[in-house]
């Protein structure tokens, strides 16, 4: 792989900052850590972290002026995004979680967990299995049993099942765990707190 991609995590003041870096560094590639939205446009892969609410989310992104580019620009471009956790439900239109607009990358909506089995609590928290739904290059370097960490109470419900790359079931309810759209990838796990299957599955997204 070539080591000269410039790879950037846009901090937004949500995120899980250090753990991404380090993953991506013991892959073996450089990564920035982006404040100013202006350089966005520099780097062929970015990532948005997120830990916490929905709402807030999206009002840091446009109180630190990231808004406006992630949800018109990086459309227009060859730039890789991928949006993990929070960063992965803030790539859709509205959540339960609250007010405020997503960025509108891939249609749907983010629902709350309910009427799960009576022996699940919410959050789901835990690692879980995905179950792939197509072949994407971003699956390259995965084991077939391969098995993620999730914290969340909230799921991703997309209008198209075509932006459903891979599911996870939890309380007898299958929910969304990656999702794809042209240049833009969402896995609702940690892959940064996911061992050696974090490791293959960021891998796989810095190869596209």
């Amino acid at each position: 792989m070539n080591n000269q991609k410039k790879i950037a995590i846009i901090n937004y003041e949500m995120g899980n900052i250090g753990s991404i870096v380090n993953m991506i560094k013991k892959i073996g590639f450089k990564v920035s850590v982006v404040n100013d939205p202006q350089k966005l446009t520099y780097y062929d892969y970015l990532i948005l972290p997120g830990v916490g609410n929905f709402e807030r989310g999206v009002n840091q992104l446009k109180d630190l002026n990231f808004y406006d580019f992630l949800s018109s620009e990086i459309k227009t471009l060859d730039t890789k995004l991928l949006g993990i956790c929070l960063g992965m439900q803030l790539l859709f239109d509205s959540s339960e979680e609250g007010e405020g607009e997503g960025l509108g990358l891939i249609r749907g909506k983010v629902k709350k967990f309910e009427n799960l089995d009576a022996a699940s609590r919410i959050p789901h928290m835990g690692w879980n299995f995905i179950k792939k739904k197509k072949e994407l290059e971003i699956f390259d370097f995965c084991e077939k049993n391969s098995r993620f960490y999730f914290v969340h109470s909230y799921f991703c419900d997309p209008e198209n099942l075509e932006n459903v790359s891979a599911t996870s079931t939890y309380g007898g309810k299958e929910f969304s765990s990656i999702v794809n759209s042209s240049n833009i990838y969402g896995t609702q796990f940690h892959p940064e707190k996911s061992h050696k299957f974090g490791f293959q599955l960021l891998k796989g997204f810095l190869q596209l």
